[in-house]
């Protein structure tokens, strides 16, 4: 009868998911860790914005008019994204791209939520309300953020 709770035991642990927490040493960085650096790019390209309670840091350039995306919102978006050593990650500039905004990075949902459609925010998202420790493609683990998006529209 033990080795039948065993297996049970062994089998849940291997499907269940448990066998899946790992310490994988990654570790987000503070978002505390990262305020001089965010700081830095800030003043270093003219960007004079308030530091949203969340940490991300932002200036509207247009507050836009009309309807405020919520997470659940469909939005189309114009954007260019960078990491702050200038380099371009992504850009999306002459056509606007549409998604949910619940399935974007954290920090890039609290800025939408700042603006309405029309609007146009410049962002410095912390690493940890980004890709954090992990990445994403070209962009490394514990990278900081900035994007400029219009939000065309709220569907």
């Amino acid at each position: 009868m033990r080795k039948i709770i065993f297996a049970l035991f062994v089998y849940f642990a291997l499907f269940t998911g448990a066998s899946c927490i790992k310490d994988t040493g990654c570790q987000d960085k503070t978002i505390q860790s990262e305020q001089a650096a965010i700081a830095a790019y800030a003043a270093a390209n003219g960007i004079t914005g308030t530091t949203h309670s969340s940490g991300v840091y932002y200036q509207i350039m247009n507050p836009g008019s009309g309807p405020t995306p919520t997470v659940n919102s469909q939005v189309s978006v114009k954007y260019t994204g960078k990491r702050i050593d200038g380099t371009i990650f992504d850009s999306q500039t002459t056509t606007p791209v549409t998604f949910t905004v619940g399935g974007t990075i954290p920090g890039f949902q609290i800025g939408l939520q700042l603006i309405q459609k029309g609007g146009v925010i410049k962002m410095i998202i912390p690493s940890s309300l980004a890709y954090g420790c992990s990445g994403q493609g070209t962009i490394a683990g514990n990278t900081i953020l900035f994007f400029e998006v219009e939000l065309v529209d709220v569907l």
